[in-house]
């Protein structure tokens, strides 16, 4: 294996997360299981095999790998990656991958799919993914992979089975699909982005971000320009339902030990205990 890239994983019941971010530097994520990854900053070479990644925004510390990406799948014969991202990027995508194309003058094959909040792309029998829009300095946009499952309709539930077989013969539906919001991950957002998508503080999963954390640097100027800070958590301590919150992307002007010291002493111990800052 080889292991050109920072990467930390984290197993929590039966998925396994992997990834590194920090802001201006880089940004990836993937779940093996789901076959998924968020964000292609950089590309670890264990990436290489995982055939669809969704895309939060245009910048380069969440994209500038994905030509890299998308050769080394070439060169190890594996099926062109799915790629989702914001719809107004796709034309800027397609011809920076064209330019590569040119520059390493091997085929940049890829299926490239724009996105726009409120789509809904299926993954497998199980599960879907939705966009939901995040407010950032350029089109942004966040994604919640959710687990569906056909269970009996309620009303149907503890009739005797050879009668709910007979409506199922007769051509009546006896199941409903019901979902629940697996993993949400936000990309860079100001707290808006989390306000305004109810499944990111339902999923069992919250990948995010959190930049600043100091008290002097102003808020009203951090959200302006797309990020969250340590207080926008705080005051949203009662509102997180996640089992697990993983925050990352976290400014290049703090050690991590910091921002460490900062999480244990000020976030309330009903979120301390489920947040993980990720360095």
């Amino acid at each position: 294996m080889v292991e050109n890239l920072p990467l930390k994983t984290r197993e929590f019941k039966g998925l396994t997360i992997e990834g590194y971010s920090r802001a201006a530097v880089q940004s990836y994520w993937r779940i093996p299981e789901l076959k998924l990854g968020f964000d292609l900053g950089g590309s670890p070479w264990s990436f290489t095999g995982t055939p669809t990644f969704f895309i939060s925004h245009g910048h380069l510390d969440h994209m500038a790998a994905l030509p890299a990406f998308v050769a080394r799948r070439r060169m190890m014969k594996m099926e062109p990656p799915t790629v989702y991202v914001p719809a107004e990027i796709v034309g800027p995508t397609r011809t920076l991958l064209e330019a590569w194309q040119r520059l390493d003058r091997g085929r940049m094959n890829v299926e490239l799919i724009g996105v726009n909040p409120g789509d809904e792309f299926e993954l497998s029998r199980e599960h879907v993914v939705t966009v939901f829009k995040t407010t950032h300095t350029v089109p942004s946009v966040g994604y919640v992979v959710w687990d569906r499952r056909n269970k009996l309709k309620a009303e149907l539930q503890g009739l005797p089975q050879n009668e709910i077989r007979d409506r199922k013969l007769a051509g009546e539906n006896v199941t409903e699909e019901v979902r629940f919001p697996l993993v949400c991950y936000t990309g860079d957002t100001s707290p808006k982005g989390l306000d305004d998508c109810e499944a990111a503080f339902k999923a069992r999963i919250l990948i995010t971000e959190l930049t600043f954390y100091r008290p002097e640097h102003r808020r009203e100027k951090i959200h302006k320009f797309g990020h969250m800070h340590l207080d926008d958590f705080i005051e949203r301590a009662d509102k997180f339902q996640n089992e697990l919150i993983i925050a990352g992307h976290f400014s290049t002007r703090y050690h991590e030990n910091e921002l460490a010291r900062a999480v244990q002493k000020r976030v309330p111990e009903q979120l301390r205990d489920r947040l993980e800052i990720w360095v």
